[in-house]
């Protein structure tokens, strides 16, 4: 049950990340929000890598490879992509296009692990799919003939394929490091590939943007919540219960962000994200919680 928990929790800190990665979209480009987030969030584990650093750099020796990897995804990769997209779409739209995230999941079990795949299943991936292409044409169907739809919903998906390859392949995490220990390794890693995008990019250190009280209270919270915390719990329930389940928590994030959303955006619910979330969850629960006949591999 405590696993449960930790994901209910993971979701909501998660679903501000959201809203907040939006409220201040104007005021910090996603790459300097995403380097910013993750560099104050080293910083804080800092003390716990010098520690335990001999041991951190024995297991990064030896499995660097899918470490760099779990690191450029669950760090650099996911945030980045979200933040792009936060620039020119709403808050509820990421999230609701964000709960498919638990088809993404599936679709890379199959494809990874070779794990069969049943007809509900199928058809429960062809539902959500429908439902996401309503979101991103906001109902509109003839948006898809002259391409009227927002860049940053593609961001967005682009997150969501990233966010499911990690859950994934954190079936590969090292043995040899606990929740903690892992979860700092991949921040450094993450930080260390996000510093050289944000310098490639032509930035420099620098903090005069945090004399924005908004841009520092929204830094504040998405560093120790939606990094520290939410990274934390979804990496030991999703360990401990597996991917598959861990993702089902992903449709609670339009719930918790809607209300959020409203709070600090005034973003309304709109009919077309009604219709798109019904698509998105009946799709989850044929996906999920139904069995039907297995289709040979």
């Amino acid at each position: 049950m405590k696993y449960y928990i930790l994901l209910v929790l993971c979701v909501l800190f998660w679903s501000g990340n959201f809203v907040f990665g939006r409220l201040i979209s104007n005021d910090i480009s996603p790459i300097e929000l995403s380097f910013y987030r993750w560099f104050f969030v080293l910083l804080i584990l800092l003390p716990f890598v010098l520690i335990h650093y001999r041991n951190l750099l024995i297991v990064l020796k030896k499995e660097y490879v899918i470490l760099f990897v779990l690191g450029g995804l669950g760090i650099a990769g996911f945030n980045t992509f979200l933040y792009y997209g936060l620039q020119t779409t709403t808050a509820t739209n990421a999230l609701l296009i964000n709960s498919s995230t638990p088809i993404f999941i599936i679709i890379f079990s199959v494809i990874i692990f070779k794990n069969s795949i049943n007809k509900l299943q199928l058809f429960g991936i062809f539902l959500s799919t429908i439902g996401v292409i309503y979101l991103i044409l906001k109902g509109e169907l003839n948006h898809i003939l002259d391409l009227h739809f927002t860049i940053g919903d593609l961001w967005i998906i682009a997150a969501c394929i990233d966010w499911a390859l990690y859950s994934v392949l954190l079936k590969y995490k090292p043995k040899e490091l606990n929740s903690l220990e892992f979860f700092s390794i991949t921040t450094l890693i993450g930080t260390f590939i996000l510093y050289l995008v944000f310098i490639y990019q032509g930035y420099s250190l620098e903090f005069s943007f945090l004399e924005n009280k908004e841009v520092l209270y929204s830094l504040a919270y998405i560093v120790i919540f939606p990094s520290i915390l939410s990274f934390y719990f979804w990496n030991k329930a999703t360990i401990e219960i597996g991917a598959n389940k861990a993702g089902q928590f992903a449709h609670l994030m339009p719930i918790f962000g809607a209300i959020l959303a409203y709070i600090f955006l005034k973003e309304k619910v709109q009919g077309y994200h009604l219709i798109g979330t019904i698509f998105i969850a009946l799709g989850i629960y044929l996906s999920i919680f139904l069995k039907g006949m297995k289709i040979n591999k």
